[in-house]
Order: structure tokens, then C-alpha cells, then sequence
């Protein structure tokens, strides 16, 4: 069974950073991407950034130029680094991990979820 779980949201003022970690475990022979999404209340999940296993990277044009993605393949690990937080920033953040070779199944998963307040 594969699990991803989120850390790092929180509420933070406009203007200020947080970064989001998530962990994928289980047994994972292999990850093709990994990336965030996000849902603010009333809105459709929407795209954040996404990274591939050789490190290429893909943003939501709000999030290109303050937002970092990147992971970490031995350890099954992804982040994104945000800066430059804004109101509209604020949503319930999903860790999302897409081609995962696992035992007898090949397929893509979801976090739970962390919420992000931006707030003063």
C-alpha cells in the first residue's frame, strides 16, 4: 500500500514563505513524477508544479518565479518551496505522485492533504 503524506502548512502572513514536504511510503520500486495541486474552497483542484524523476519541472503560471519544486528520489520525497505568499495562495495543498511502480501495480496517488492560510 502505497501512502503519501504532507507536512509544512500552516498559516502565514502575505508576503512570507512556507515549505510543504511529502513523504511517499510503502513499497516503491519507482516514481515517474511527483508534483502539488491545490483546491481552494468553491474551486476545482488545480495544478501547483510538478517534477519528474530527471528533475524537470512544470508551474502554474502564478506560481512560476516565487514557488520551488524539487525532490529527493532515494528518499521517495517531494517539496515546494513557496515565497512570496499572497491571499489567493490560500487553499488545502495535495501531494500527488504519478507512474508509481509498485508491487503488482503501476499507478498514481494522493496525499490528504495540508491546509495553507494565507492571512494577516
Amino acid at each position: 500500500q502505497v501512502q503519501l503524506v504532507e507536512s509544512g502548512g500552516g498559516l502565514v502572513q502575505p508576503g512570507g514563505s512556507l515549505r510543504l514536504s511529502c513523504a511517499a511510503s510503502g513499497i516503491i520500486f519507482s516514481i515517474d513524477a511527483m508534483g502539488w495541486y491545490r483546491q481552494a474552497p468553491g474551486k476545482q483542484r488545480e495544478l501547483v508544479a510538478t517534477i519528474s524523476r530527471g528533475g524537470g519541472t512544470n508551474y502554474e503560471d502564478s506560481a512560476q518565479g516565487r514557488f520551488t519544486i524539487s525532490r529527493d528520489n532515494a528518499k521517495n520525497m517531494v517539496y515546494l518551496q513557496m515565497n512570496s505568499l499572497q491571499r489567493e495562495d490560500t487553499a488545502v495543498y495535495y501531494c500527488w505522485a504519478g507512474g508509481v511502480y509498485t508491487t503488482g501495480k503501476y499507478g498514481n496517488y494522493w496525499g490528504q492533504g495540508t491546509q495553507v492560510t494565507v492571512s494577516p
